[in-house]
């Protein structure tokens, strides 16, 4: 289970709280813990935590994801640049300046880490994302699944040793940026001054140039070559995207892109699914459910025997408690319920007809 804190006690607000209360909420706390106005040790932690917050819950796709499902929901959805450059207009509106701008000045130059996800490396070439489909069973929703792909990898180049360079040569330090990476950028405003950071064109943000690529990869430092990748379906996950954060494409001194898993949960030909809860209909005659009878019903487990009793209605409800699938973030197992659907015969014989007017006429005296 996740050991963060719950995103709306971070803020110090209520589950209802308006985007209103949240972002002056959020204001309050970042002008609190800001590390330029609180020089704290434990600031930059504190202005962390908001900030990741605030990224979720100023959200409102992400709010909701995080509301249903928790810090699984989310963390299983986004990458951290999902997170918090999908809410860049959020802090730009809170600061007034640019989102770069500002984690430059609180993380450095170099990346920064934030909120426990790292975005090291700032300017530098992502990878690719990759994806792969499948479809699970609601057994496998029950119980997890782990799943083992073919999955096309990028090795180091055995000509060059992933360098990019022909043998026997090596990259030179890019002039225009020194070696960083990036081009920055001041400019004062009032008492403040803002940094903008920028990958170097010279360079393409990697800081050293190749002058004569490897003939075989052509200076990628990389050859593609087929491999088994294996990974964890969780309990209680629905259909939906999921990243694998690093799994992706990868390119030479750069950011791995992610590898992100289509999951199709299939229909299942007994019951249907709500969130945790699952739904089944058990088809009764009119005199079981006059009368009533122990009726042995199906689960995802097995059998289990259920009590329906003299005078059910019909649509009657009847639950099994935690015999549901799990629910995402470890919180337990929902229900299975179980609505009694009661026949109505169409066709009768003779004999039948006269015992049902019989049955009648006695209901009538």
């Amino acid at each position: 289970m996740s050991t963060k804190r719950d995103y709306y006690e971070v803020l110090g607000v209520q589950k209802n709280a308006s985007q209103d209360e949240i972002k002056s909420q959020y204001r309050k706390l970042a002008l609190k813990f800001h590390p330029d106005r609180n020089k704290s040790s434990e600031a930059p932690e504190h202005f962390k935590e908001i900030s990741e917050a605030y990224a979720v819950l100023s959200d409102p796709e992400k709010r909701k994801i995080y509301d249903t499902h928790g810090h699984a929901g989310v963390d299983g959805r986004y990458s951290a640049e999902d997170i918090f450059r999908g809410s860049r207009v959020n802090f730009e509106d809170i600061f007034g300046s640019g989102f770069e701008s500002i984690f430059e000045s609180i993380f450095g130059g170099g990346g920064f880490k934030f909120g426990g996800f790292d975005f090291g490396g700032f300017g530098r070439e992502r990878g690719a994302d990759m994806v792969y489909d499948t479809t699970i069973t609601l057994e496998d929703v029950l119980k997890g699944k782990r799943e083992e792909i073919d999955l096309p990898r990028e090795i180091d180049c055995e000509n060059c040793k992933g360098s990019g360079c022909a043998p026997g040569t090596s990259m030179r330090t890019c002039s225009t940026c020194n070696g960083h990476g990036q081009i920055r950028t001041s400019r004062s405003s009032g008492f403040s001054t803002f940094v903008t950071v920028q990958p170097c064109n010279t360079c393409r943000g990697q800081g050293r140039i190749i002058e004569r690529p490897c003939s075989k990869c052509k200076g990628t430092g990389k050859q593609r070559a087929a491999g088994k990748f294996s990974f964890e379906i969780p309990p209680g996950v629905e259909s939906g995207e999921y990243r694998i954060k690093g799994e992706g494409e990868t390119i030479p001194n750069g950011i791995s892109g992610d590898l992100i898993v289509r999951i199709n949960v299939k229909p299942h030909d007994k019951f249907k699914r709500d969130g945790a809860d699952i739904f089944y209909d058990a088809n009764i005659s009119m005199m079981d459910a006059a009368l009533g009878r122990t009726l042995v019903v199906p689960t995802l487990e097995g059998t289990e025997k259920i009590n329906v009793e003299s005078g059910s209605q019909p649509n009657t409800i009847i639950r099994l408690k935690g015999k549901g699938l799990p629910r995402q973030g470890g919180r337990g197992r929902g229900d299975e319920h179980i609505r009694l659907v009661v026949n109505i015969p169409v066709k009768l014989d003779k004999h039948q007809r006269k015992l049902l007017e019989e049955l009648r006429d006695s209901f009538d005296r």
